[in-house]
């Protein structure tokens, strides 16, 4: 792979993540708005930015692409249920006070992506990044055991998007393109959630005059730039390198939980964090070193 298409997906996945990791201060501004009720809304904003966005960032004959297989569809109508469940997942967890149950499931999503890049793709791992798994995985495994019970949370968040990151880097659709036919698929399923909700929060007409009513239109570029700085980056980097990126956004996500929104982190889930830190630590070594081999 080419050292300048690998810079460029370590540049855009670090983006991602980033905004990922900071998305807790973007919900709790609507955590009056049910998390339902935001993914809605979060589909159908998404949907008109994203059909703006493709109008001025030309992709040319990718819909005639589409129409030529249509398998490509059924692709993205199951990717797009994968990252629906995930959105709702999360918006939940982040505004029911499971901050750090949903940073859980971001620090075990790695290992997802490491087990699928190893079983499904056929990536293999060089010695620093085995001991760099086995790190991190005592440290997942520390966490577990502190939940004291089957972290759902955690593993929904976890096997979604393990999930979602597969299909997407091996579909063969551009990012931006897929990630508005997955969100335009989505699109009558929450006009039919409004029209079944006549009641819902955001229905009333002074809804509109509201702070919270602009947080949810910004639901569009909030949601989609990150998702194709992803997609993007996944088509310039292994799938396992990508996983481990993956890790500063539940660290940004758990440095809010303690400090911002005063969840309690008990010492030894700070020493199992540590462990998951350590490996991060040693995986990003041994990818500059390799780069620099490159």
């Amino acid at each position: 792979m080419h050292a300048a298409n690998l810079r460029r997906g370590y540049f855009l996945g670090l983006t991602a993540y980033i905004i990922w990791g900071l998305f807790p201060l973007y919900f709790k501004a609507i955590q009056s708005v049910p998390a339902l009720e935001i993914i809605v809304h979060r589909v159908l904003w998404s949907a008109l930015f994203g059909g703006v966005l493709l109008m001025l960032w030309k992709h040319p004959g990718w819909w005639r692409e589409l129409r030529q297989h249509p398998q490509r569809l059924a692709i993205l109508a199951l990717s797009g249920s994968l990252i629906a469940l995930n959105w709702l997942t999360y918006v939940w967890a982040v505004n029911s006070g499971r901050m750090l149950e949903a940073s859980l499931g971001y620090y075990i999503n790695p290992l997802v992506n490491v087990l699928l890049g190893m079983l499904l793709l056929g990536e293999r791992l060089r010695r620093l990044q085995w001991l760099a798994v086995g790190l991190a995985l005592a440290g997942v495994a520390q966490q577990v055991w502190q939940v004291g019970s089957l972290p759902w949370v955690s593993l929904v968040l976890a096997l979604t998007f393990g999930f979602y990151g597969l299909i997407r880097k091996k579909a063969p659709v551009a990012a931006l393109p897929g990630l508005v036919v997955e969100t335009w698929m989505l699109v009558p399923v929450a006009l039919g959630w409004l029209l079944l909700h006549p009641n819902a929060v955001s229905a009333e007409p002074g809804f509109y005059t509201t702070s919270e009513a602009l947080w949810l239109m910004a639901a569009g570029p909030v949601t989609l730039v990150p998702l194709v700085c992803f997609n993007a980056a996944a088509r310039h980097l292994p799938y396992t390198t990508l996983g481990f990126l993956q890790y500063l956004a539940p660290t940004l996500v758990l440095l809010q939980a303690v400090w911002l929104f005063d969840e309690h982190l008990s010492p030894s889930t700070l020493v199992a964090f540590m462990f998951i830190w350590a490996g991060l630590a040693l995986y990003s070594v041994d990818i500059w070193l390799n780069l620099r081999k490159r």
